[in-house]
């Protein structure tokens, strides 16, 4: 079920980018961070009520540390794609899956404990190779003069693979995945207001003002799916899962707008699907949780 998780939460952050790149034709991008997050905010609110999940919760700092971390990364990537091609800046921010084993692994090692590194060695060459085929399927480039935004989108991947850290570790604190989503469309709603009112805003214009809202419905419910996946799984294998989003995102190119897929994009995506089954199986053949996954 943890795969099924990630799976899950990938196809909807790829849905949520089909209907961004639809709304973004209307509304700029820190109107759509902030809607994103509205409505994220009503959409789990709702479901904290009906699932009689309290919002107040008994680590407020550590939802604050969620927050802050996930927007700057989500900021970092949003600056990236204005100074980078589209390719490079995706490549660079799915390089989260990458951070996240470098820091599960050099944990285990700082700890001393090398046997338990050596046991996740497998899996972590399976999120490797995932990776290279998200190089093979975006293929990125970057020129001389976009080193700064080139660091920037690195640092946009390393400072999500925090946050995804800091959602396994409120997971493993039994914090309920809805309020842990609440609390992180909070902060993303705040921040958009706050850049919003440096840019204004746009008409509203019927109906294409429509697309806000399945925008910050597919946000929530990818955050809440990708949530659980990192409270209740395999870290590596979730991080490892996650460049299927990838693969959603070019089909849906393919069939939606007529993008081309390459023969070398058709091998990324065949590496992106073998690395996640391998990454699984694998996973299943371990301790029920390995030592290496509870930094």
């Amino acid at each position: 079920m943890q795969a099924s998780w990630m799976i899950l939460a990938s196809l909807f952050f790829s849905m949520m980018g089909v209907c961004i790149k639809y709304a973004s034709a209307h509304f700029h991008t820190f109107e759509l961070v902030f809607f994103r997050g509205l409505i994220g905010v009503v959409f789990m609110a709702t479901l904290c009520k009906v699932q009689g999940v309290s919002l107040r919760t008994p680590i407020p700092m550590m939802h604050v540390w969620r927050s802050v971390v996930g927007v700057t990364s989500l900021a970092a990537w949003f600056y990236a794609i204005g100074h980078l091609p589209l390719a490079t800046a995706m490549t660079l921010n799915y390089m989260s899956g990458v951070w996240v084993a470098v820091f599960l692994v050099g944990g285990t090692l700082v700890m001393g404990r090398l046997q338990d590194a050596t046991q996740q060695g497998p899996i972590v060459l399976t999120v490797i190779a995932g990776f290279g085929g998200v190089i093979l399927l975006l293929r990125p480039t970057i020129e001389q003069d976009q080193l700064f935004a080139g660091i920037v989108g690195l640092l946009s991947g390393l400072i999500a693979a925090l946050a995804y850290l800091q959602v396994a570790a409120l997971g493993r604190l039994n914090e309920p995945e809805a309020r842990t989503v609440f609390y992180f469309s909070v902060g993303t709603t705040v921040v958009g207001a706050l850049l919003m009112g440096l840019t204004g805003m746009s008409a509203w214009v019927w109906p294409t003002m429509l697309w806000l809202l399945p925008v910050g419905v597919l946000a929530a419910l990818g955050q809440l799916c990708m949530t659980k996946a990192y409270s209740r799984g395999s870290t590596l294998v979730v991080a490892n899962l996650q460049y299927s989003g990838i693969v959603f995102g070019a089909l849906f190119g393919l069939m939606l707008f007529g993008e081309h897929i390459a023969l070398m994009g058709w091998l990324g995506m065949a590496l992106i699907m073998a690395s996640g089954i391998a990454s699984t199986i694998l996973r299943s053949r371990t301790l029920p949780r390995a030592p290496a996954e509870d930094h």
